[in-house]
């Protein structure tokens, strides 16, 4: 659904396929040096990957702080043409002149909506919260997290039962539901396109041998993000999923997956950090518990090697050397098979809670784009300035939240610079 009606224009323009921390800051960049910016987000909410963190690095900053900076930017920002539940769909032309058709998926809420919420009780249907992966569920008709933009609910039309239902449509006073929207297409001509399509966790129901998905109690890095978020599924409570009980023992393990070649042969870069930081996470919650991270080695370069010796001298963390090998349940107690990749031992560690490390997997890996761009081995994408197609963020390679700004910068930097000197 566009929020902005987009403009004919074409030299001067630039098309962002996402709308992570990565697609506005790329958008907003290029909007504020001139260019009309027009942002391409599949989801019904801009922000990604960071809406669904509690803290982000370097400052371990809530979302609300990177987040709210931006939508502020782009609210007052009329050259940025948002359009959520979208997708790309065609693309043609070249540097200067690109022909993009563009899909719009219906809302089936309009402009009207003040987001008051007395739409939701009456509805019957329930549905899974893909915001929290599935560990809460939400109504047919939702917000897509508090900080949503647009602040606008949304129905989902795969849970939705239509007009049969239609008691959302009676419950609103101000006409913002309507469910005989269809989808659309458009084509919008721009000059430069820019793939923000950032990360998705890597899968891991595939790492067999850690037993994720049979044990409740084990669960990934971003489900910890999750359940330490006041606006999670458990309010900030950090619990066994299996019974709700607070965890005594919790252990990390690193490299689930990542710098392995018969899963992810590279390192994901953010792993260790995060972990770290959702020690913290664990520390403040639950005083009294014992954490345990393993891990080949920690990799917090630079400025982070503080961060990393504060955690480590916490009494109640250790940080110990060791590849996990297996992960199964025995006396109703998770064990882990650790081997110390030092002593060449192998020892049974015991876990109230785990969390797998995942690394970072590019989307477009899993979602490819309806045109070819450039991507390396790992099924990163290359930016070619000569063809018009630019990579940003983590679509490009493993970046944290500060890295991908930054890089979105360059990124509007290359849109300007691939259309200079070509004629309209």
């Amino acid at each position: 659904m566009s929020e902005k009606r987009p403009q004919p224009i074409v030299q001067g323009s630039v098309l962002v396929v996402g709308g992570g921390i990565t697609g506005m800051s790329v958008a907003i960049e290029a909007a504020e040096a001139g260019l009309e910016a027009h942002i391409i987000e599949s989801s019904p909410t801009l922000g990604g990957r960071v809406s669904q963190l509690t803290k982000y690095f370097p400052k371990l900053c809530p979302p609300i702080c990177g987040l709210e900076i931006n939508y502020r930017r782009l609210r007052v920002q009329e050259r940025v043409h948002v359009h959520t539940l979208s997708r790309v769909t065609k693309l043609q032309g070249s540097p200067g002149d690109f022909q993009v058709t563009v899909e719009h998926r219906p809302r089936f809420v309009n402009d009207r909506c003040t987001a008051c919420n007395a739409c939701v009780d009456p509805c019957p249907v329930r549905r899974n919260n893909d915001h929290d992966f599935g560990m809460s569920s939400t109504k047919a008709i939702y917000l897509p997290h508090a900080m949503a933009y647009p602040q606008r609910f949304v129905i989902d039309e795969q849970a939705c039962q239509g007009v049969s239902c239609s008691k959302c449509v009676e419950a609103c006073s101000f006409g913002a539901i309507d469910l005989s929207q269809k989808t659309t297409t458009e084509t919008l001509r721009v000059g430069a396109v820019v793939v923000a399509t950032g990360w998705q966790p890597y899968d891991a129901t595939r790492l067999t041998n850690l037993s994720f998905g049979k044990h409740d109690d084990i669960i990934t890095n971003m489900m910890m993000e999750r359940y330490a978020n006041p606006q999670g599924p458990t309010k900030g409570k950090i619990v066994c999923p299996s019974d709700g009980r607070e965890p005594e023992t919790v252990v990390f393990v690193q490299c689930a997956g990542s710098r392995d070649e018969n899963h992810l042969p590279y390192c994901s870069g953010i792993c260790c950090m995060a972990s770290l930081k959702q020690a913290t996470y664990v520390r403040a919650a639950l005083p009294n518990a014992k954490i345990r991270i393993f891990a080949i080695d920690i990799r917090t370069p630079g400025r982070l090697e503080d961060f990393y010796t504060k955690v480590r001298e916490d009494p109640n963390v250790s940080i110990e050397r060791g590849k996990v090998a297996r992960i199964d349940e025995i006396d109703g107690q998770l064990r882990l098979q650790v081997e110390d990749t030092l002593g060449d031992k192998i020892q049974d560690v015991y876990a109230d809670l785990v969390v797998l490390a995942t690394g970072m997997e590019p989307s477009i890996r899993r979602d490819p784009l309806p045109f070819d761009i450039r991507q390396d081995e790992d099924h990163f994408g290359i930016t070619d300035v000569a063809t018009g197609l630019i990579v940003a963020g983590c679509a490009k390679r493993p970046f944290g939240v500060s890295d991908s700004v930054q890089d979105a910068t360059g990124a509007a930097l290359r849109a300007i610079q691939c259309q200079a000197g070509r004629s309209e």
